[in-house]
């Protein structure tokens, strides 16, 4: 059990406080690193941005030697419609997005990134499954490249536990054309890994009850045959409302209460490898720093703290307290 290091405010202080929570309140934290890829300087064996470096440098000097680690690393954009841009806020050049020199580049990519942090466990590409959805033309190449590159670092790494993730709440009763070959590919892709890594947001399916939530675990559990691990997770315990996104979703604190105790009774009761909670603490500081174009875009996980934006515990930690106590 344990948290990603989203911090919940944007002063060092936050940051720090963010990380002596985590580590106090888990056995297992994450990494997240879903931003800008230095592509070119990958690409032509130059320096690394000092934005990038220094950035990876701090996260390493705040791992804790008795804690496993997940890293995860994005290699696509936000929008998972194309690859990741660089720090001059490029895309990379390509023919086909599985060319061979995207893949190299990503390739040193993660490499750097596993020498530095050392993880337990590696989420070499996150929301994949995304790219099928938004950029389905691109799926087979793109899905070609993740195989590969999982390959490579399997041969460089053999006792790692590597995956790439996927969103049970698109994964789940999709909205998408052709939903039984789209579910069968995401399946068949799935269970390639060495666990199941799962992104998971109910509220995006409008989901408020534990029997809810329960057919989304069970779908899952009938598609994968590898161990499942939760490598992102989280609930409203507002409502949510953003105007400009078209998007009402009624939420409150008994609702992911009710949310957190599925998830480990599933969790216990299947043998998970692990599940990580996306933030411990709402962020409404942090959102305040937001570009104006993303502003709309955080609000949608700002409320899903087990602690509320003063810090209060709401009851979903108490359940969490509990769990990770026994």
């Amino acid at each position: 059990m344990g948290f990603t290091s989203w911090s919940y405010g944007p002063e060092l202080n936050d940051v720090t406080s963010t990380y002596d929570f985590i580590h106090a309140n888990g056995d297992i934290y994450a990494e997240h690193i879903d931003d800008k890829i230095p592509w070119q300087a990958w690409m032509d064996d130059t320096k690394l941005p000092d934005e990038f470096s220094e950035n990876i440098a701090f996260k390493v000097s705040k791992k804790p030697t008795d804690k496993d680690l997940l890293l995860s690393v994005s290699i696509l954009n936000t929008l998972r419609t194309d690859l990741q841009e660089d720090f001059d806020g490029n895309t990379p050049v390509y023919n086909s997005i599985n060319d061979r020199h995207i893949e190299n580049a990503y390739i040193k990519h993660l490499e750097y990134l596993i020498e530095q942090f050392q993880p337990d466990y590696l989420v070499l590409g996150i929301e994949v499954n995304e790219m099928w959805i938004n950029a389905n033309t691109k799926w087979a190449e793109f899905k070609e490249l993740m195989l590969n590159i999982h390959h490579r670092i399997k041969l460089t790494y053999p006792d790692l536990m590597v995956s790439q993730s996927v969103t049970l709440h698109n994964y789940y009763d999709p909205q998408v054309f052709g939903a039984e070959a789209y579910i069968e590919e995401i399946s068949e892709f799935i269970n390639q890994m060495d666990f199941a890594a799962i992104s998971f947001y109910p509220f995006f399916k409008g989901f408020h009850s534990a029997e809810d939530f329960q057919k989304a675990f069970d779908f899952l559990h009938n598609e994968v045959t590898k161990p499942i691990a939760f490598v992102e997770t989280s609930h409203i315990a507002e409502d949510l409302s953003v105007p400009s996104l078209n998007l009402y979703i009624q939420g409150d604190e008994c609702e992911q209460k009710a949310y957190l105790e599925t998830l480990l009774l599933n969790a216990r009761d299947q043998n998970y490898e692990f599940i990580i909670w996306w933030a411990h603490r709402d962020f409404d500081a942090l959102l305040e720093i937001f570009p104006e174009d993303l502003q709309d875009l955080g609000k949608i996980w700002r409320d899903t703290g087990l602690l509320d934006e003063s810090g209060t515990p709401r009851p979903a930690f108490e359940v969490w307290e509990k769990v990770l106590g026994l």
